[in-house]
């Protein structure tokens, strides 16, 4: 049995839609491999050793907020560049804009190639997409005050809701273990295959076996929330 380690960045700053509900639903999943989590919440002030973990996550938070992370969070900027690759990275809301090249013309982490602008109106709204990753529908809810110009990795195509900008079909990025995504819901917690793909994933490169679920009660709550959506 393995320690799987996550480390939820700036929890106390990044928490504006209760997105712990991710964290809850990747620990289910890993103790449902029958492997041990330990999560590890992390802010301003700790020094944050990123070898140390497998699962890194960030949620939403204010514009005030997620300026004070950016200033915090680009003196990892080598130590982030040295695992983003191999190590699972999920962040939603406005977290992952910090890993783009800038935000408001203000630098960020630019380990991707994008920048995010703020608008005056907030895009609101139920969100319906599709994606690569998985056959089936991603839903989900976006509250956000921004905007960015991802060309390409694109994690969603969207089927309703709102793109990354309004010249895109699309929505969010998805590079290797990379996720990044306006989409709450909490996201894990409505999509469990997602989740159990991501999962799936990360024991590859842990070289752990990962045993198919089904039937469980989060798929279960998915196929039923879904039909609010009339989704096939």
């Amino acid at each position: 049995m393995k320690t799987i380690r996550i480390a939820h960045l700036y929890y106390d700053l990044m928490n504006l839609y209760g997105e712990s509900g991710n964290i809850l639903a990747l620990k289910k999943g890993i103790n449902e491999q029958d492997q041990r989590c330990e999560i590890n919440y992390l802010s301003i002030g700790d020094k944050i050793d990123f070898n140390k973990y497998d699962i890194f996550y960030m949620g939403c938070g204010t514009e005030d907020n997620q300026e004070i992370v950016r200033k915090d969070i680009l003196k990892y900027k080598k130590d982030i560049e040295k695992v983003i690759d191999t190590k699972l990275f999920i962040m939603t809301g406005n977290s992952y804009e910090l890993f783009g090249k800038s935000i408001n013309d203000k630098e960020c982490l630019g380990l991707y190639n994008f920048s995010s602008k703020t608008v005056d109106n907030r895009i609101v709204g139920e969100q319906v997409c599709k994606t690569y990753v998985i056959p089936e529908t991603v839903i989900g809810f976006q509250n956000r005050g921004s905007i960015n110009n991802i060309e390409d990795n694109h994690f969603f195509e969207v089927i309703s809701g709102n793109e990354d900008n309004s010249k895109t079909k699309y929505e969010g990025i998805h590079i290797n273990n990379f996720y990044g995504t306006y989409t709450l819901g909490p996201l894990l917690i409505r999509n469990p295959y997602l989740k159990n793909k991501m999962l799936k994933d990360l024991f590859e490169v842990l070289g752990l076996e990962y045993v198919e679920v089904s039937n469980t009660t989060d798929i279960n709550a998915y196929e039923e929330y879904k039909k609010n959506f009339k989704i096939d």
